[in-house]
């Protein structure tokens, strides 16, 4: 049995929709990055080849989780006569643009690997990532990545450690109705991996931007409220993925820890229910703030289970 095994969660620090394909997919350019922030997962084999997920996960039916998905990709696959029990321990909130979903089932895909002998590659471990989610395969690649195509052509980009603020707002909002939008652009401008490697802090958002964020605040106004009170609060944000989630970026953990200082302090006076409830981090469901949760995470130079993988 394998235990405590990390699913990170990832930003986009831009993600520019170049076109679309005849198939309907979207060609993107984007930089993920990964973060501290993580799922945690418990994996053990089973012999009655079953794959059976421990977790209730709310509004995600059994089979259609993706970890139950990837483990039976796997199955089919390599033949193996295996099967799987897994627990999910989420810390990574769904519909926030992180790449939770798509993180655990690059986790299940790599620590099954290991645990079913099946001995795939990268390479073909990240093919089979594919076909659950232009996310996944950047977990398997297991390192900081530009990302073309459908999200699938990756080149390995060294980022500065760093740290960053994520900023979870109280909605969460589903990928595909995004990337259907018809205000969605799909015509900016590619660019050159030269164009942005030499820039000296990506982590302050002084490139690119996020093609999805203007379609996300147009139509989900919790999501809107968080943005514009993180404008005026002075705080230079950015959406990640197709959101919900915003980040901010710092060099340095402990300038990371005194912007969410800062932060958490403001929201208790802009929403003063939340100060007399007594509360610091995340706000309550029925309480006016749209602010859910405030998370300090730091950047990651690489998966952490990058090195699981021999080829």
């Amino acid at each position: 049995m394998l235990y405590d095994l990390p699913a990170p969660a990832k930003l986009n620090l831009f993600l520019h929709v170049t076109g679309r394909r005849a198939d309907g997919y979207h060609l993107l350019q984007t930089l993920f990055r990964f973060v501290s922030l993580a799922d945690r997962l418990d994996i053990d084999t089973r012999a009655d080849g079953q794959i059976v997920r421990e977790t209730d996960m709310q509004g995600v039916a059994h089979d259609d989780d993706l970890v139950v998905r990837a483990a039976r990709l796997l199955q089919q696959t390599t033949g193996t006569r295996q099967g799987a029990q897994i627990q999910v321990r989420k810390q990574i909130p769904s519909g926030a643009g992180l790449g939770g979903g798509s993180s655990d089932a690059a986790t299940v895909l790599m620590a099954l690997n290991r645990l079913w002998r099946t001995g795939l590659s990268r390479v073909q471990l990240m093919q089979l990532g594919l076909q659950l989610g232009a996310d996944v395969p950047v977990f398997i690649f297991g390192q900081n990545a530009f990302a073309e195509g459908v999200g699938e052509l990756l080149t390995p980009v060294d980022l500065p450690q760093g740290a960053f603020l994520i900023v979870q707002p109280a909605q969460s909002v589903p990928t595909q109705g995004i990337f259907q939008a018809p205000d969605l652009t799909r015509d900016t401008e590619p660019v050159k991996i030269m164009d942005f490697s030499e820039h000296q802090m990506i982590t302050r958002l002084g490139f690119g931007h996020n093609d999805l964020q203007p379609v996300v605040l147009n139509r989900f106004p919790v999501v809107r409220q968080t943005h514009d009170w993180l404008e005026q609060a002075g705080f230079k944000a950015r959406m990640t993925g197709s959101g919900s989630c915003f980040f901010i970026g710092f060099q340095s953990v402990e300038q990371a820890e005194v912007a969410h200082q800062k932060m958490l302090a403001k929201i208790r006076v802009d929403f003063s229910d939340i100060a007399r409830a007594g509360l610091a981090e995340v706000a309550d469901s029925r309480s006016p703030s749209p602010i859910q949760a405030v998370m300090v995470c730091e950047g990651l130079t690489e998966h952490p289970m990058r090195y699981w993988i021999e080829s």
